[in-house]
């Protein structure tokens, strides 16, 4: 077979969303994976996030309450992985733009390690794809998010590839056991509520969603198991996408990009109402467990009214191409109310009267 470098042919590409909780089992599907696919002539791409995404995003995801996608710096990081793979996509008949900058440069080594991207004798980046060999692209992530993995849908059509989705259902308790026994685990309240917020992939509200394939991973997966996900990867490399939108999916990524703005926007504000409160809190003298209860309560408020608001936004605010929310307007109105639960868990928690600056 004959190896066209610089040349991406992709009439044969597809993506792949795997999801789940953190320690459900896609590390081991993915291991296990390409032992079936290499009998049918295709080529996996394990992209993993983890190997990404610096390691020093994850530990500002642990505090500042990480599990919102609408934190501009953790949404940041996922948009560069995306980038990156835009730009492995795009690459055809040319070579692949060095100096792209961190993020570039761990795909790089990832797509390399892996024989998917080379290094020409130049030393100029190419690509390397053996034409009559399918490649299909595990993104290896939670995706806990439709929004998420709605994002590598529209880059699916975008380029007129492939698209499936896996989700990984494990019961939580067994993901936090397995959690615990990794090397540089996740603390126990991070994976608890990511269980609380993860949305699985819904064929049946969300069209986009079609083929995709439930598994449920508790010790291995079965030879069945593996069967219904070729089954699932061959269909979808059969039947690409085209890039070709309707109102439908316009409507539908306009309103996600409504959502995002008005909860990112929301969070900020509730931040600087919580970090306000405390500090009356402190300047009253409460006790120590006071403030601790106060700290926890009103941090669950905040996430909870977040979750509560964007799913408001998407089913409240039908948007057409073309349409624009007042956003400032709708933000005023939806922190208030916040800012008066608020209120009332400060009241619940004093003994004395707060003093407000």
């Amino acid at each position: 077979m004959d190896t066209v470098s610089g040349e991406i042919d992709r009439s044969g590409i597809c993506l792949c969303v795997l999801c789940g909780l953190p320690a459900a089992g896609k590390s081991t599907l993915v291991r296990t994976l390409p032992s079936y696919t290499r009998k049918k002539g295709w080529r996996i791409f394990i992209l993993s996030y983890d190997e990404i995404i610096p390691e020093e995003a994850y530990e500002l995801r642990k505090e500042n309450d990480a599990l919102m996608d609408t934190q501009s710096s953790w949404k940041s990081y996922r948009q560069e992985v995306l980038q990156c793979l835009d730009a492995f996509l795009q690459s055809q008949n040319a070579p692949v733009c060095a100096n792209r900058g961190e993020a570039w440069a761990r795909f790089e080594r990832v797509a390399q390690d892996q024989q998917v991207l080379k290094a020409s004798d130049d030393s100029l980046r190419q690509m390397s794809h053996i034409k009559s060999e399918p490649l299909f692209v595990l993104l290896d992530d939670n995706f806990y998010y439709p929004s998420m993995r709605y994002e590598v849908y529209q880059l699916a059509k975008k380029h007129s590839l492939g698209f499936c989705q896996i989700y990984l259902r494990c019961p939580l308790n067994v993901c936090l056991t397995r959690n615990r026994m990794r090397g540089c685990p996740l603390p126990d309240e991070v994976i608890v509520e990511m269980a609380k917020r993860i949305e699985p992939p819904n064929p049946l509200k969300n069209t986009w969603e079609q083929k995709s394939l439930t598994l449920t991973s508790t010790i291995d997966f079965s030879q069945q198991d593996i069967e219904l996900l070729i089954q699932l990867l061959g269909a979808a490399l059969e039947n690409p996408l085209t890039p070709i939108q309707d109102n439908t999916e316009q409507k539908e990524a306009d309103r996600q990009s409504c959502a995002s703005s008005i909860v990112h926007q929301a969070d900020q504000a509730c931040r600087r109402l919580v970090s306000q409160a405390m500090r009356d809190a402190k300047e009253c003298k409460w006790t120590a467990s006071n403030m601790k209860s106060l700290a926890a309560e009103l941090n669950q408020l905040k996430t909870k009214f977040l979750e509560d608001l964007r799913k408001q936004v998407l089913q409240g605010y039908p948007i057409c191409p073309g349409e624009t929310i007042n956003v400032e307007l709708v933000v005023s109105r939806a922190v208030s109310v916040f800012d008066q639960e608020k209120n009332y868990i400060m009241r619940k928690y004093s003994t004395e009267p707060v003093k407000h600056l």
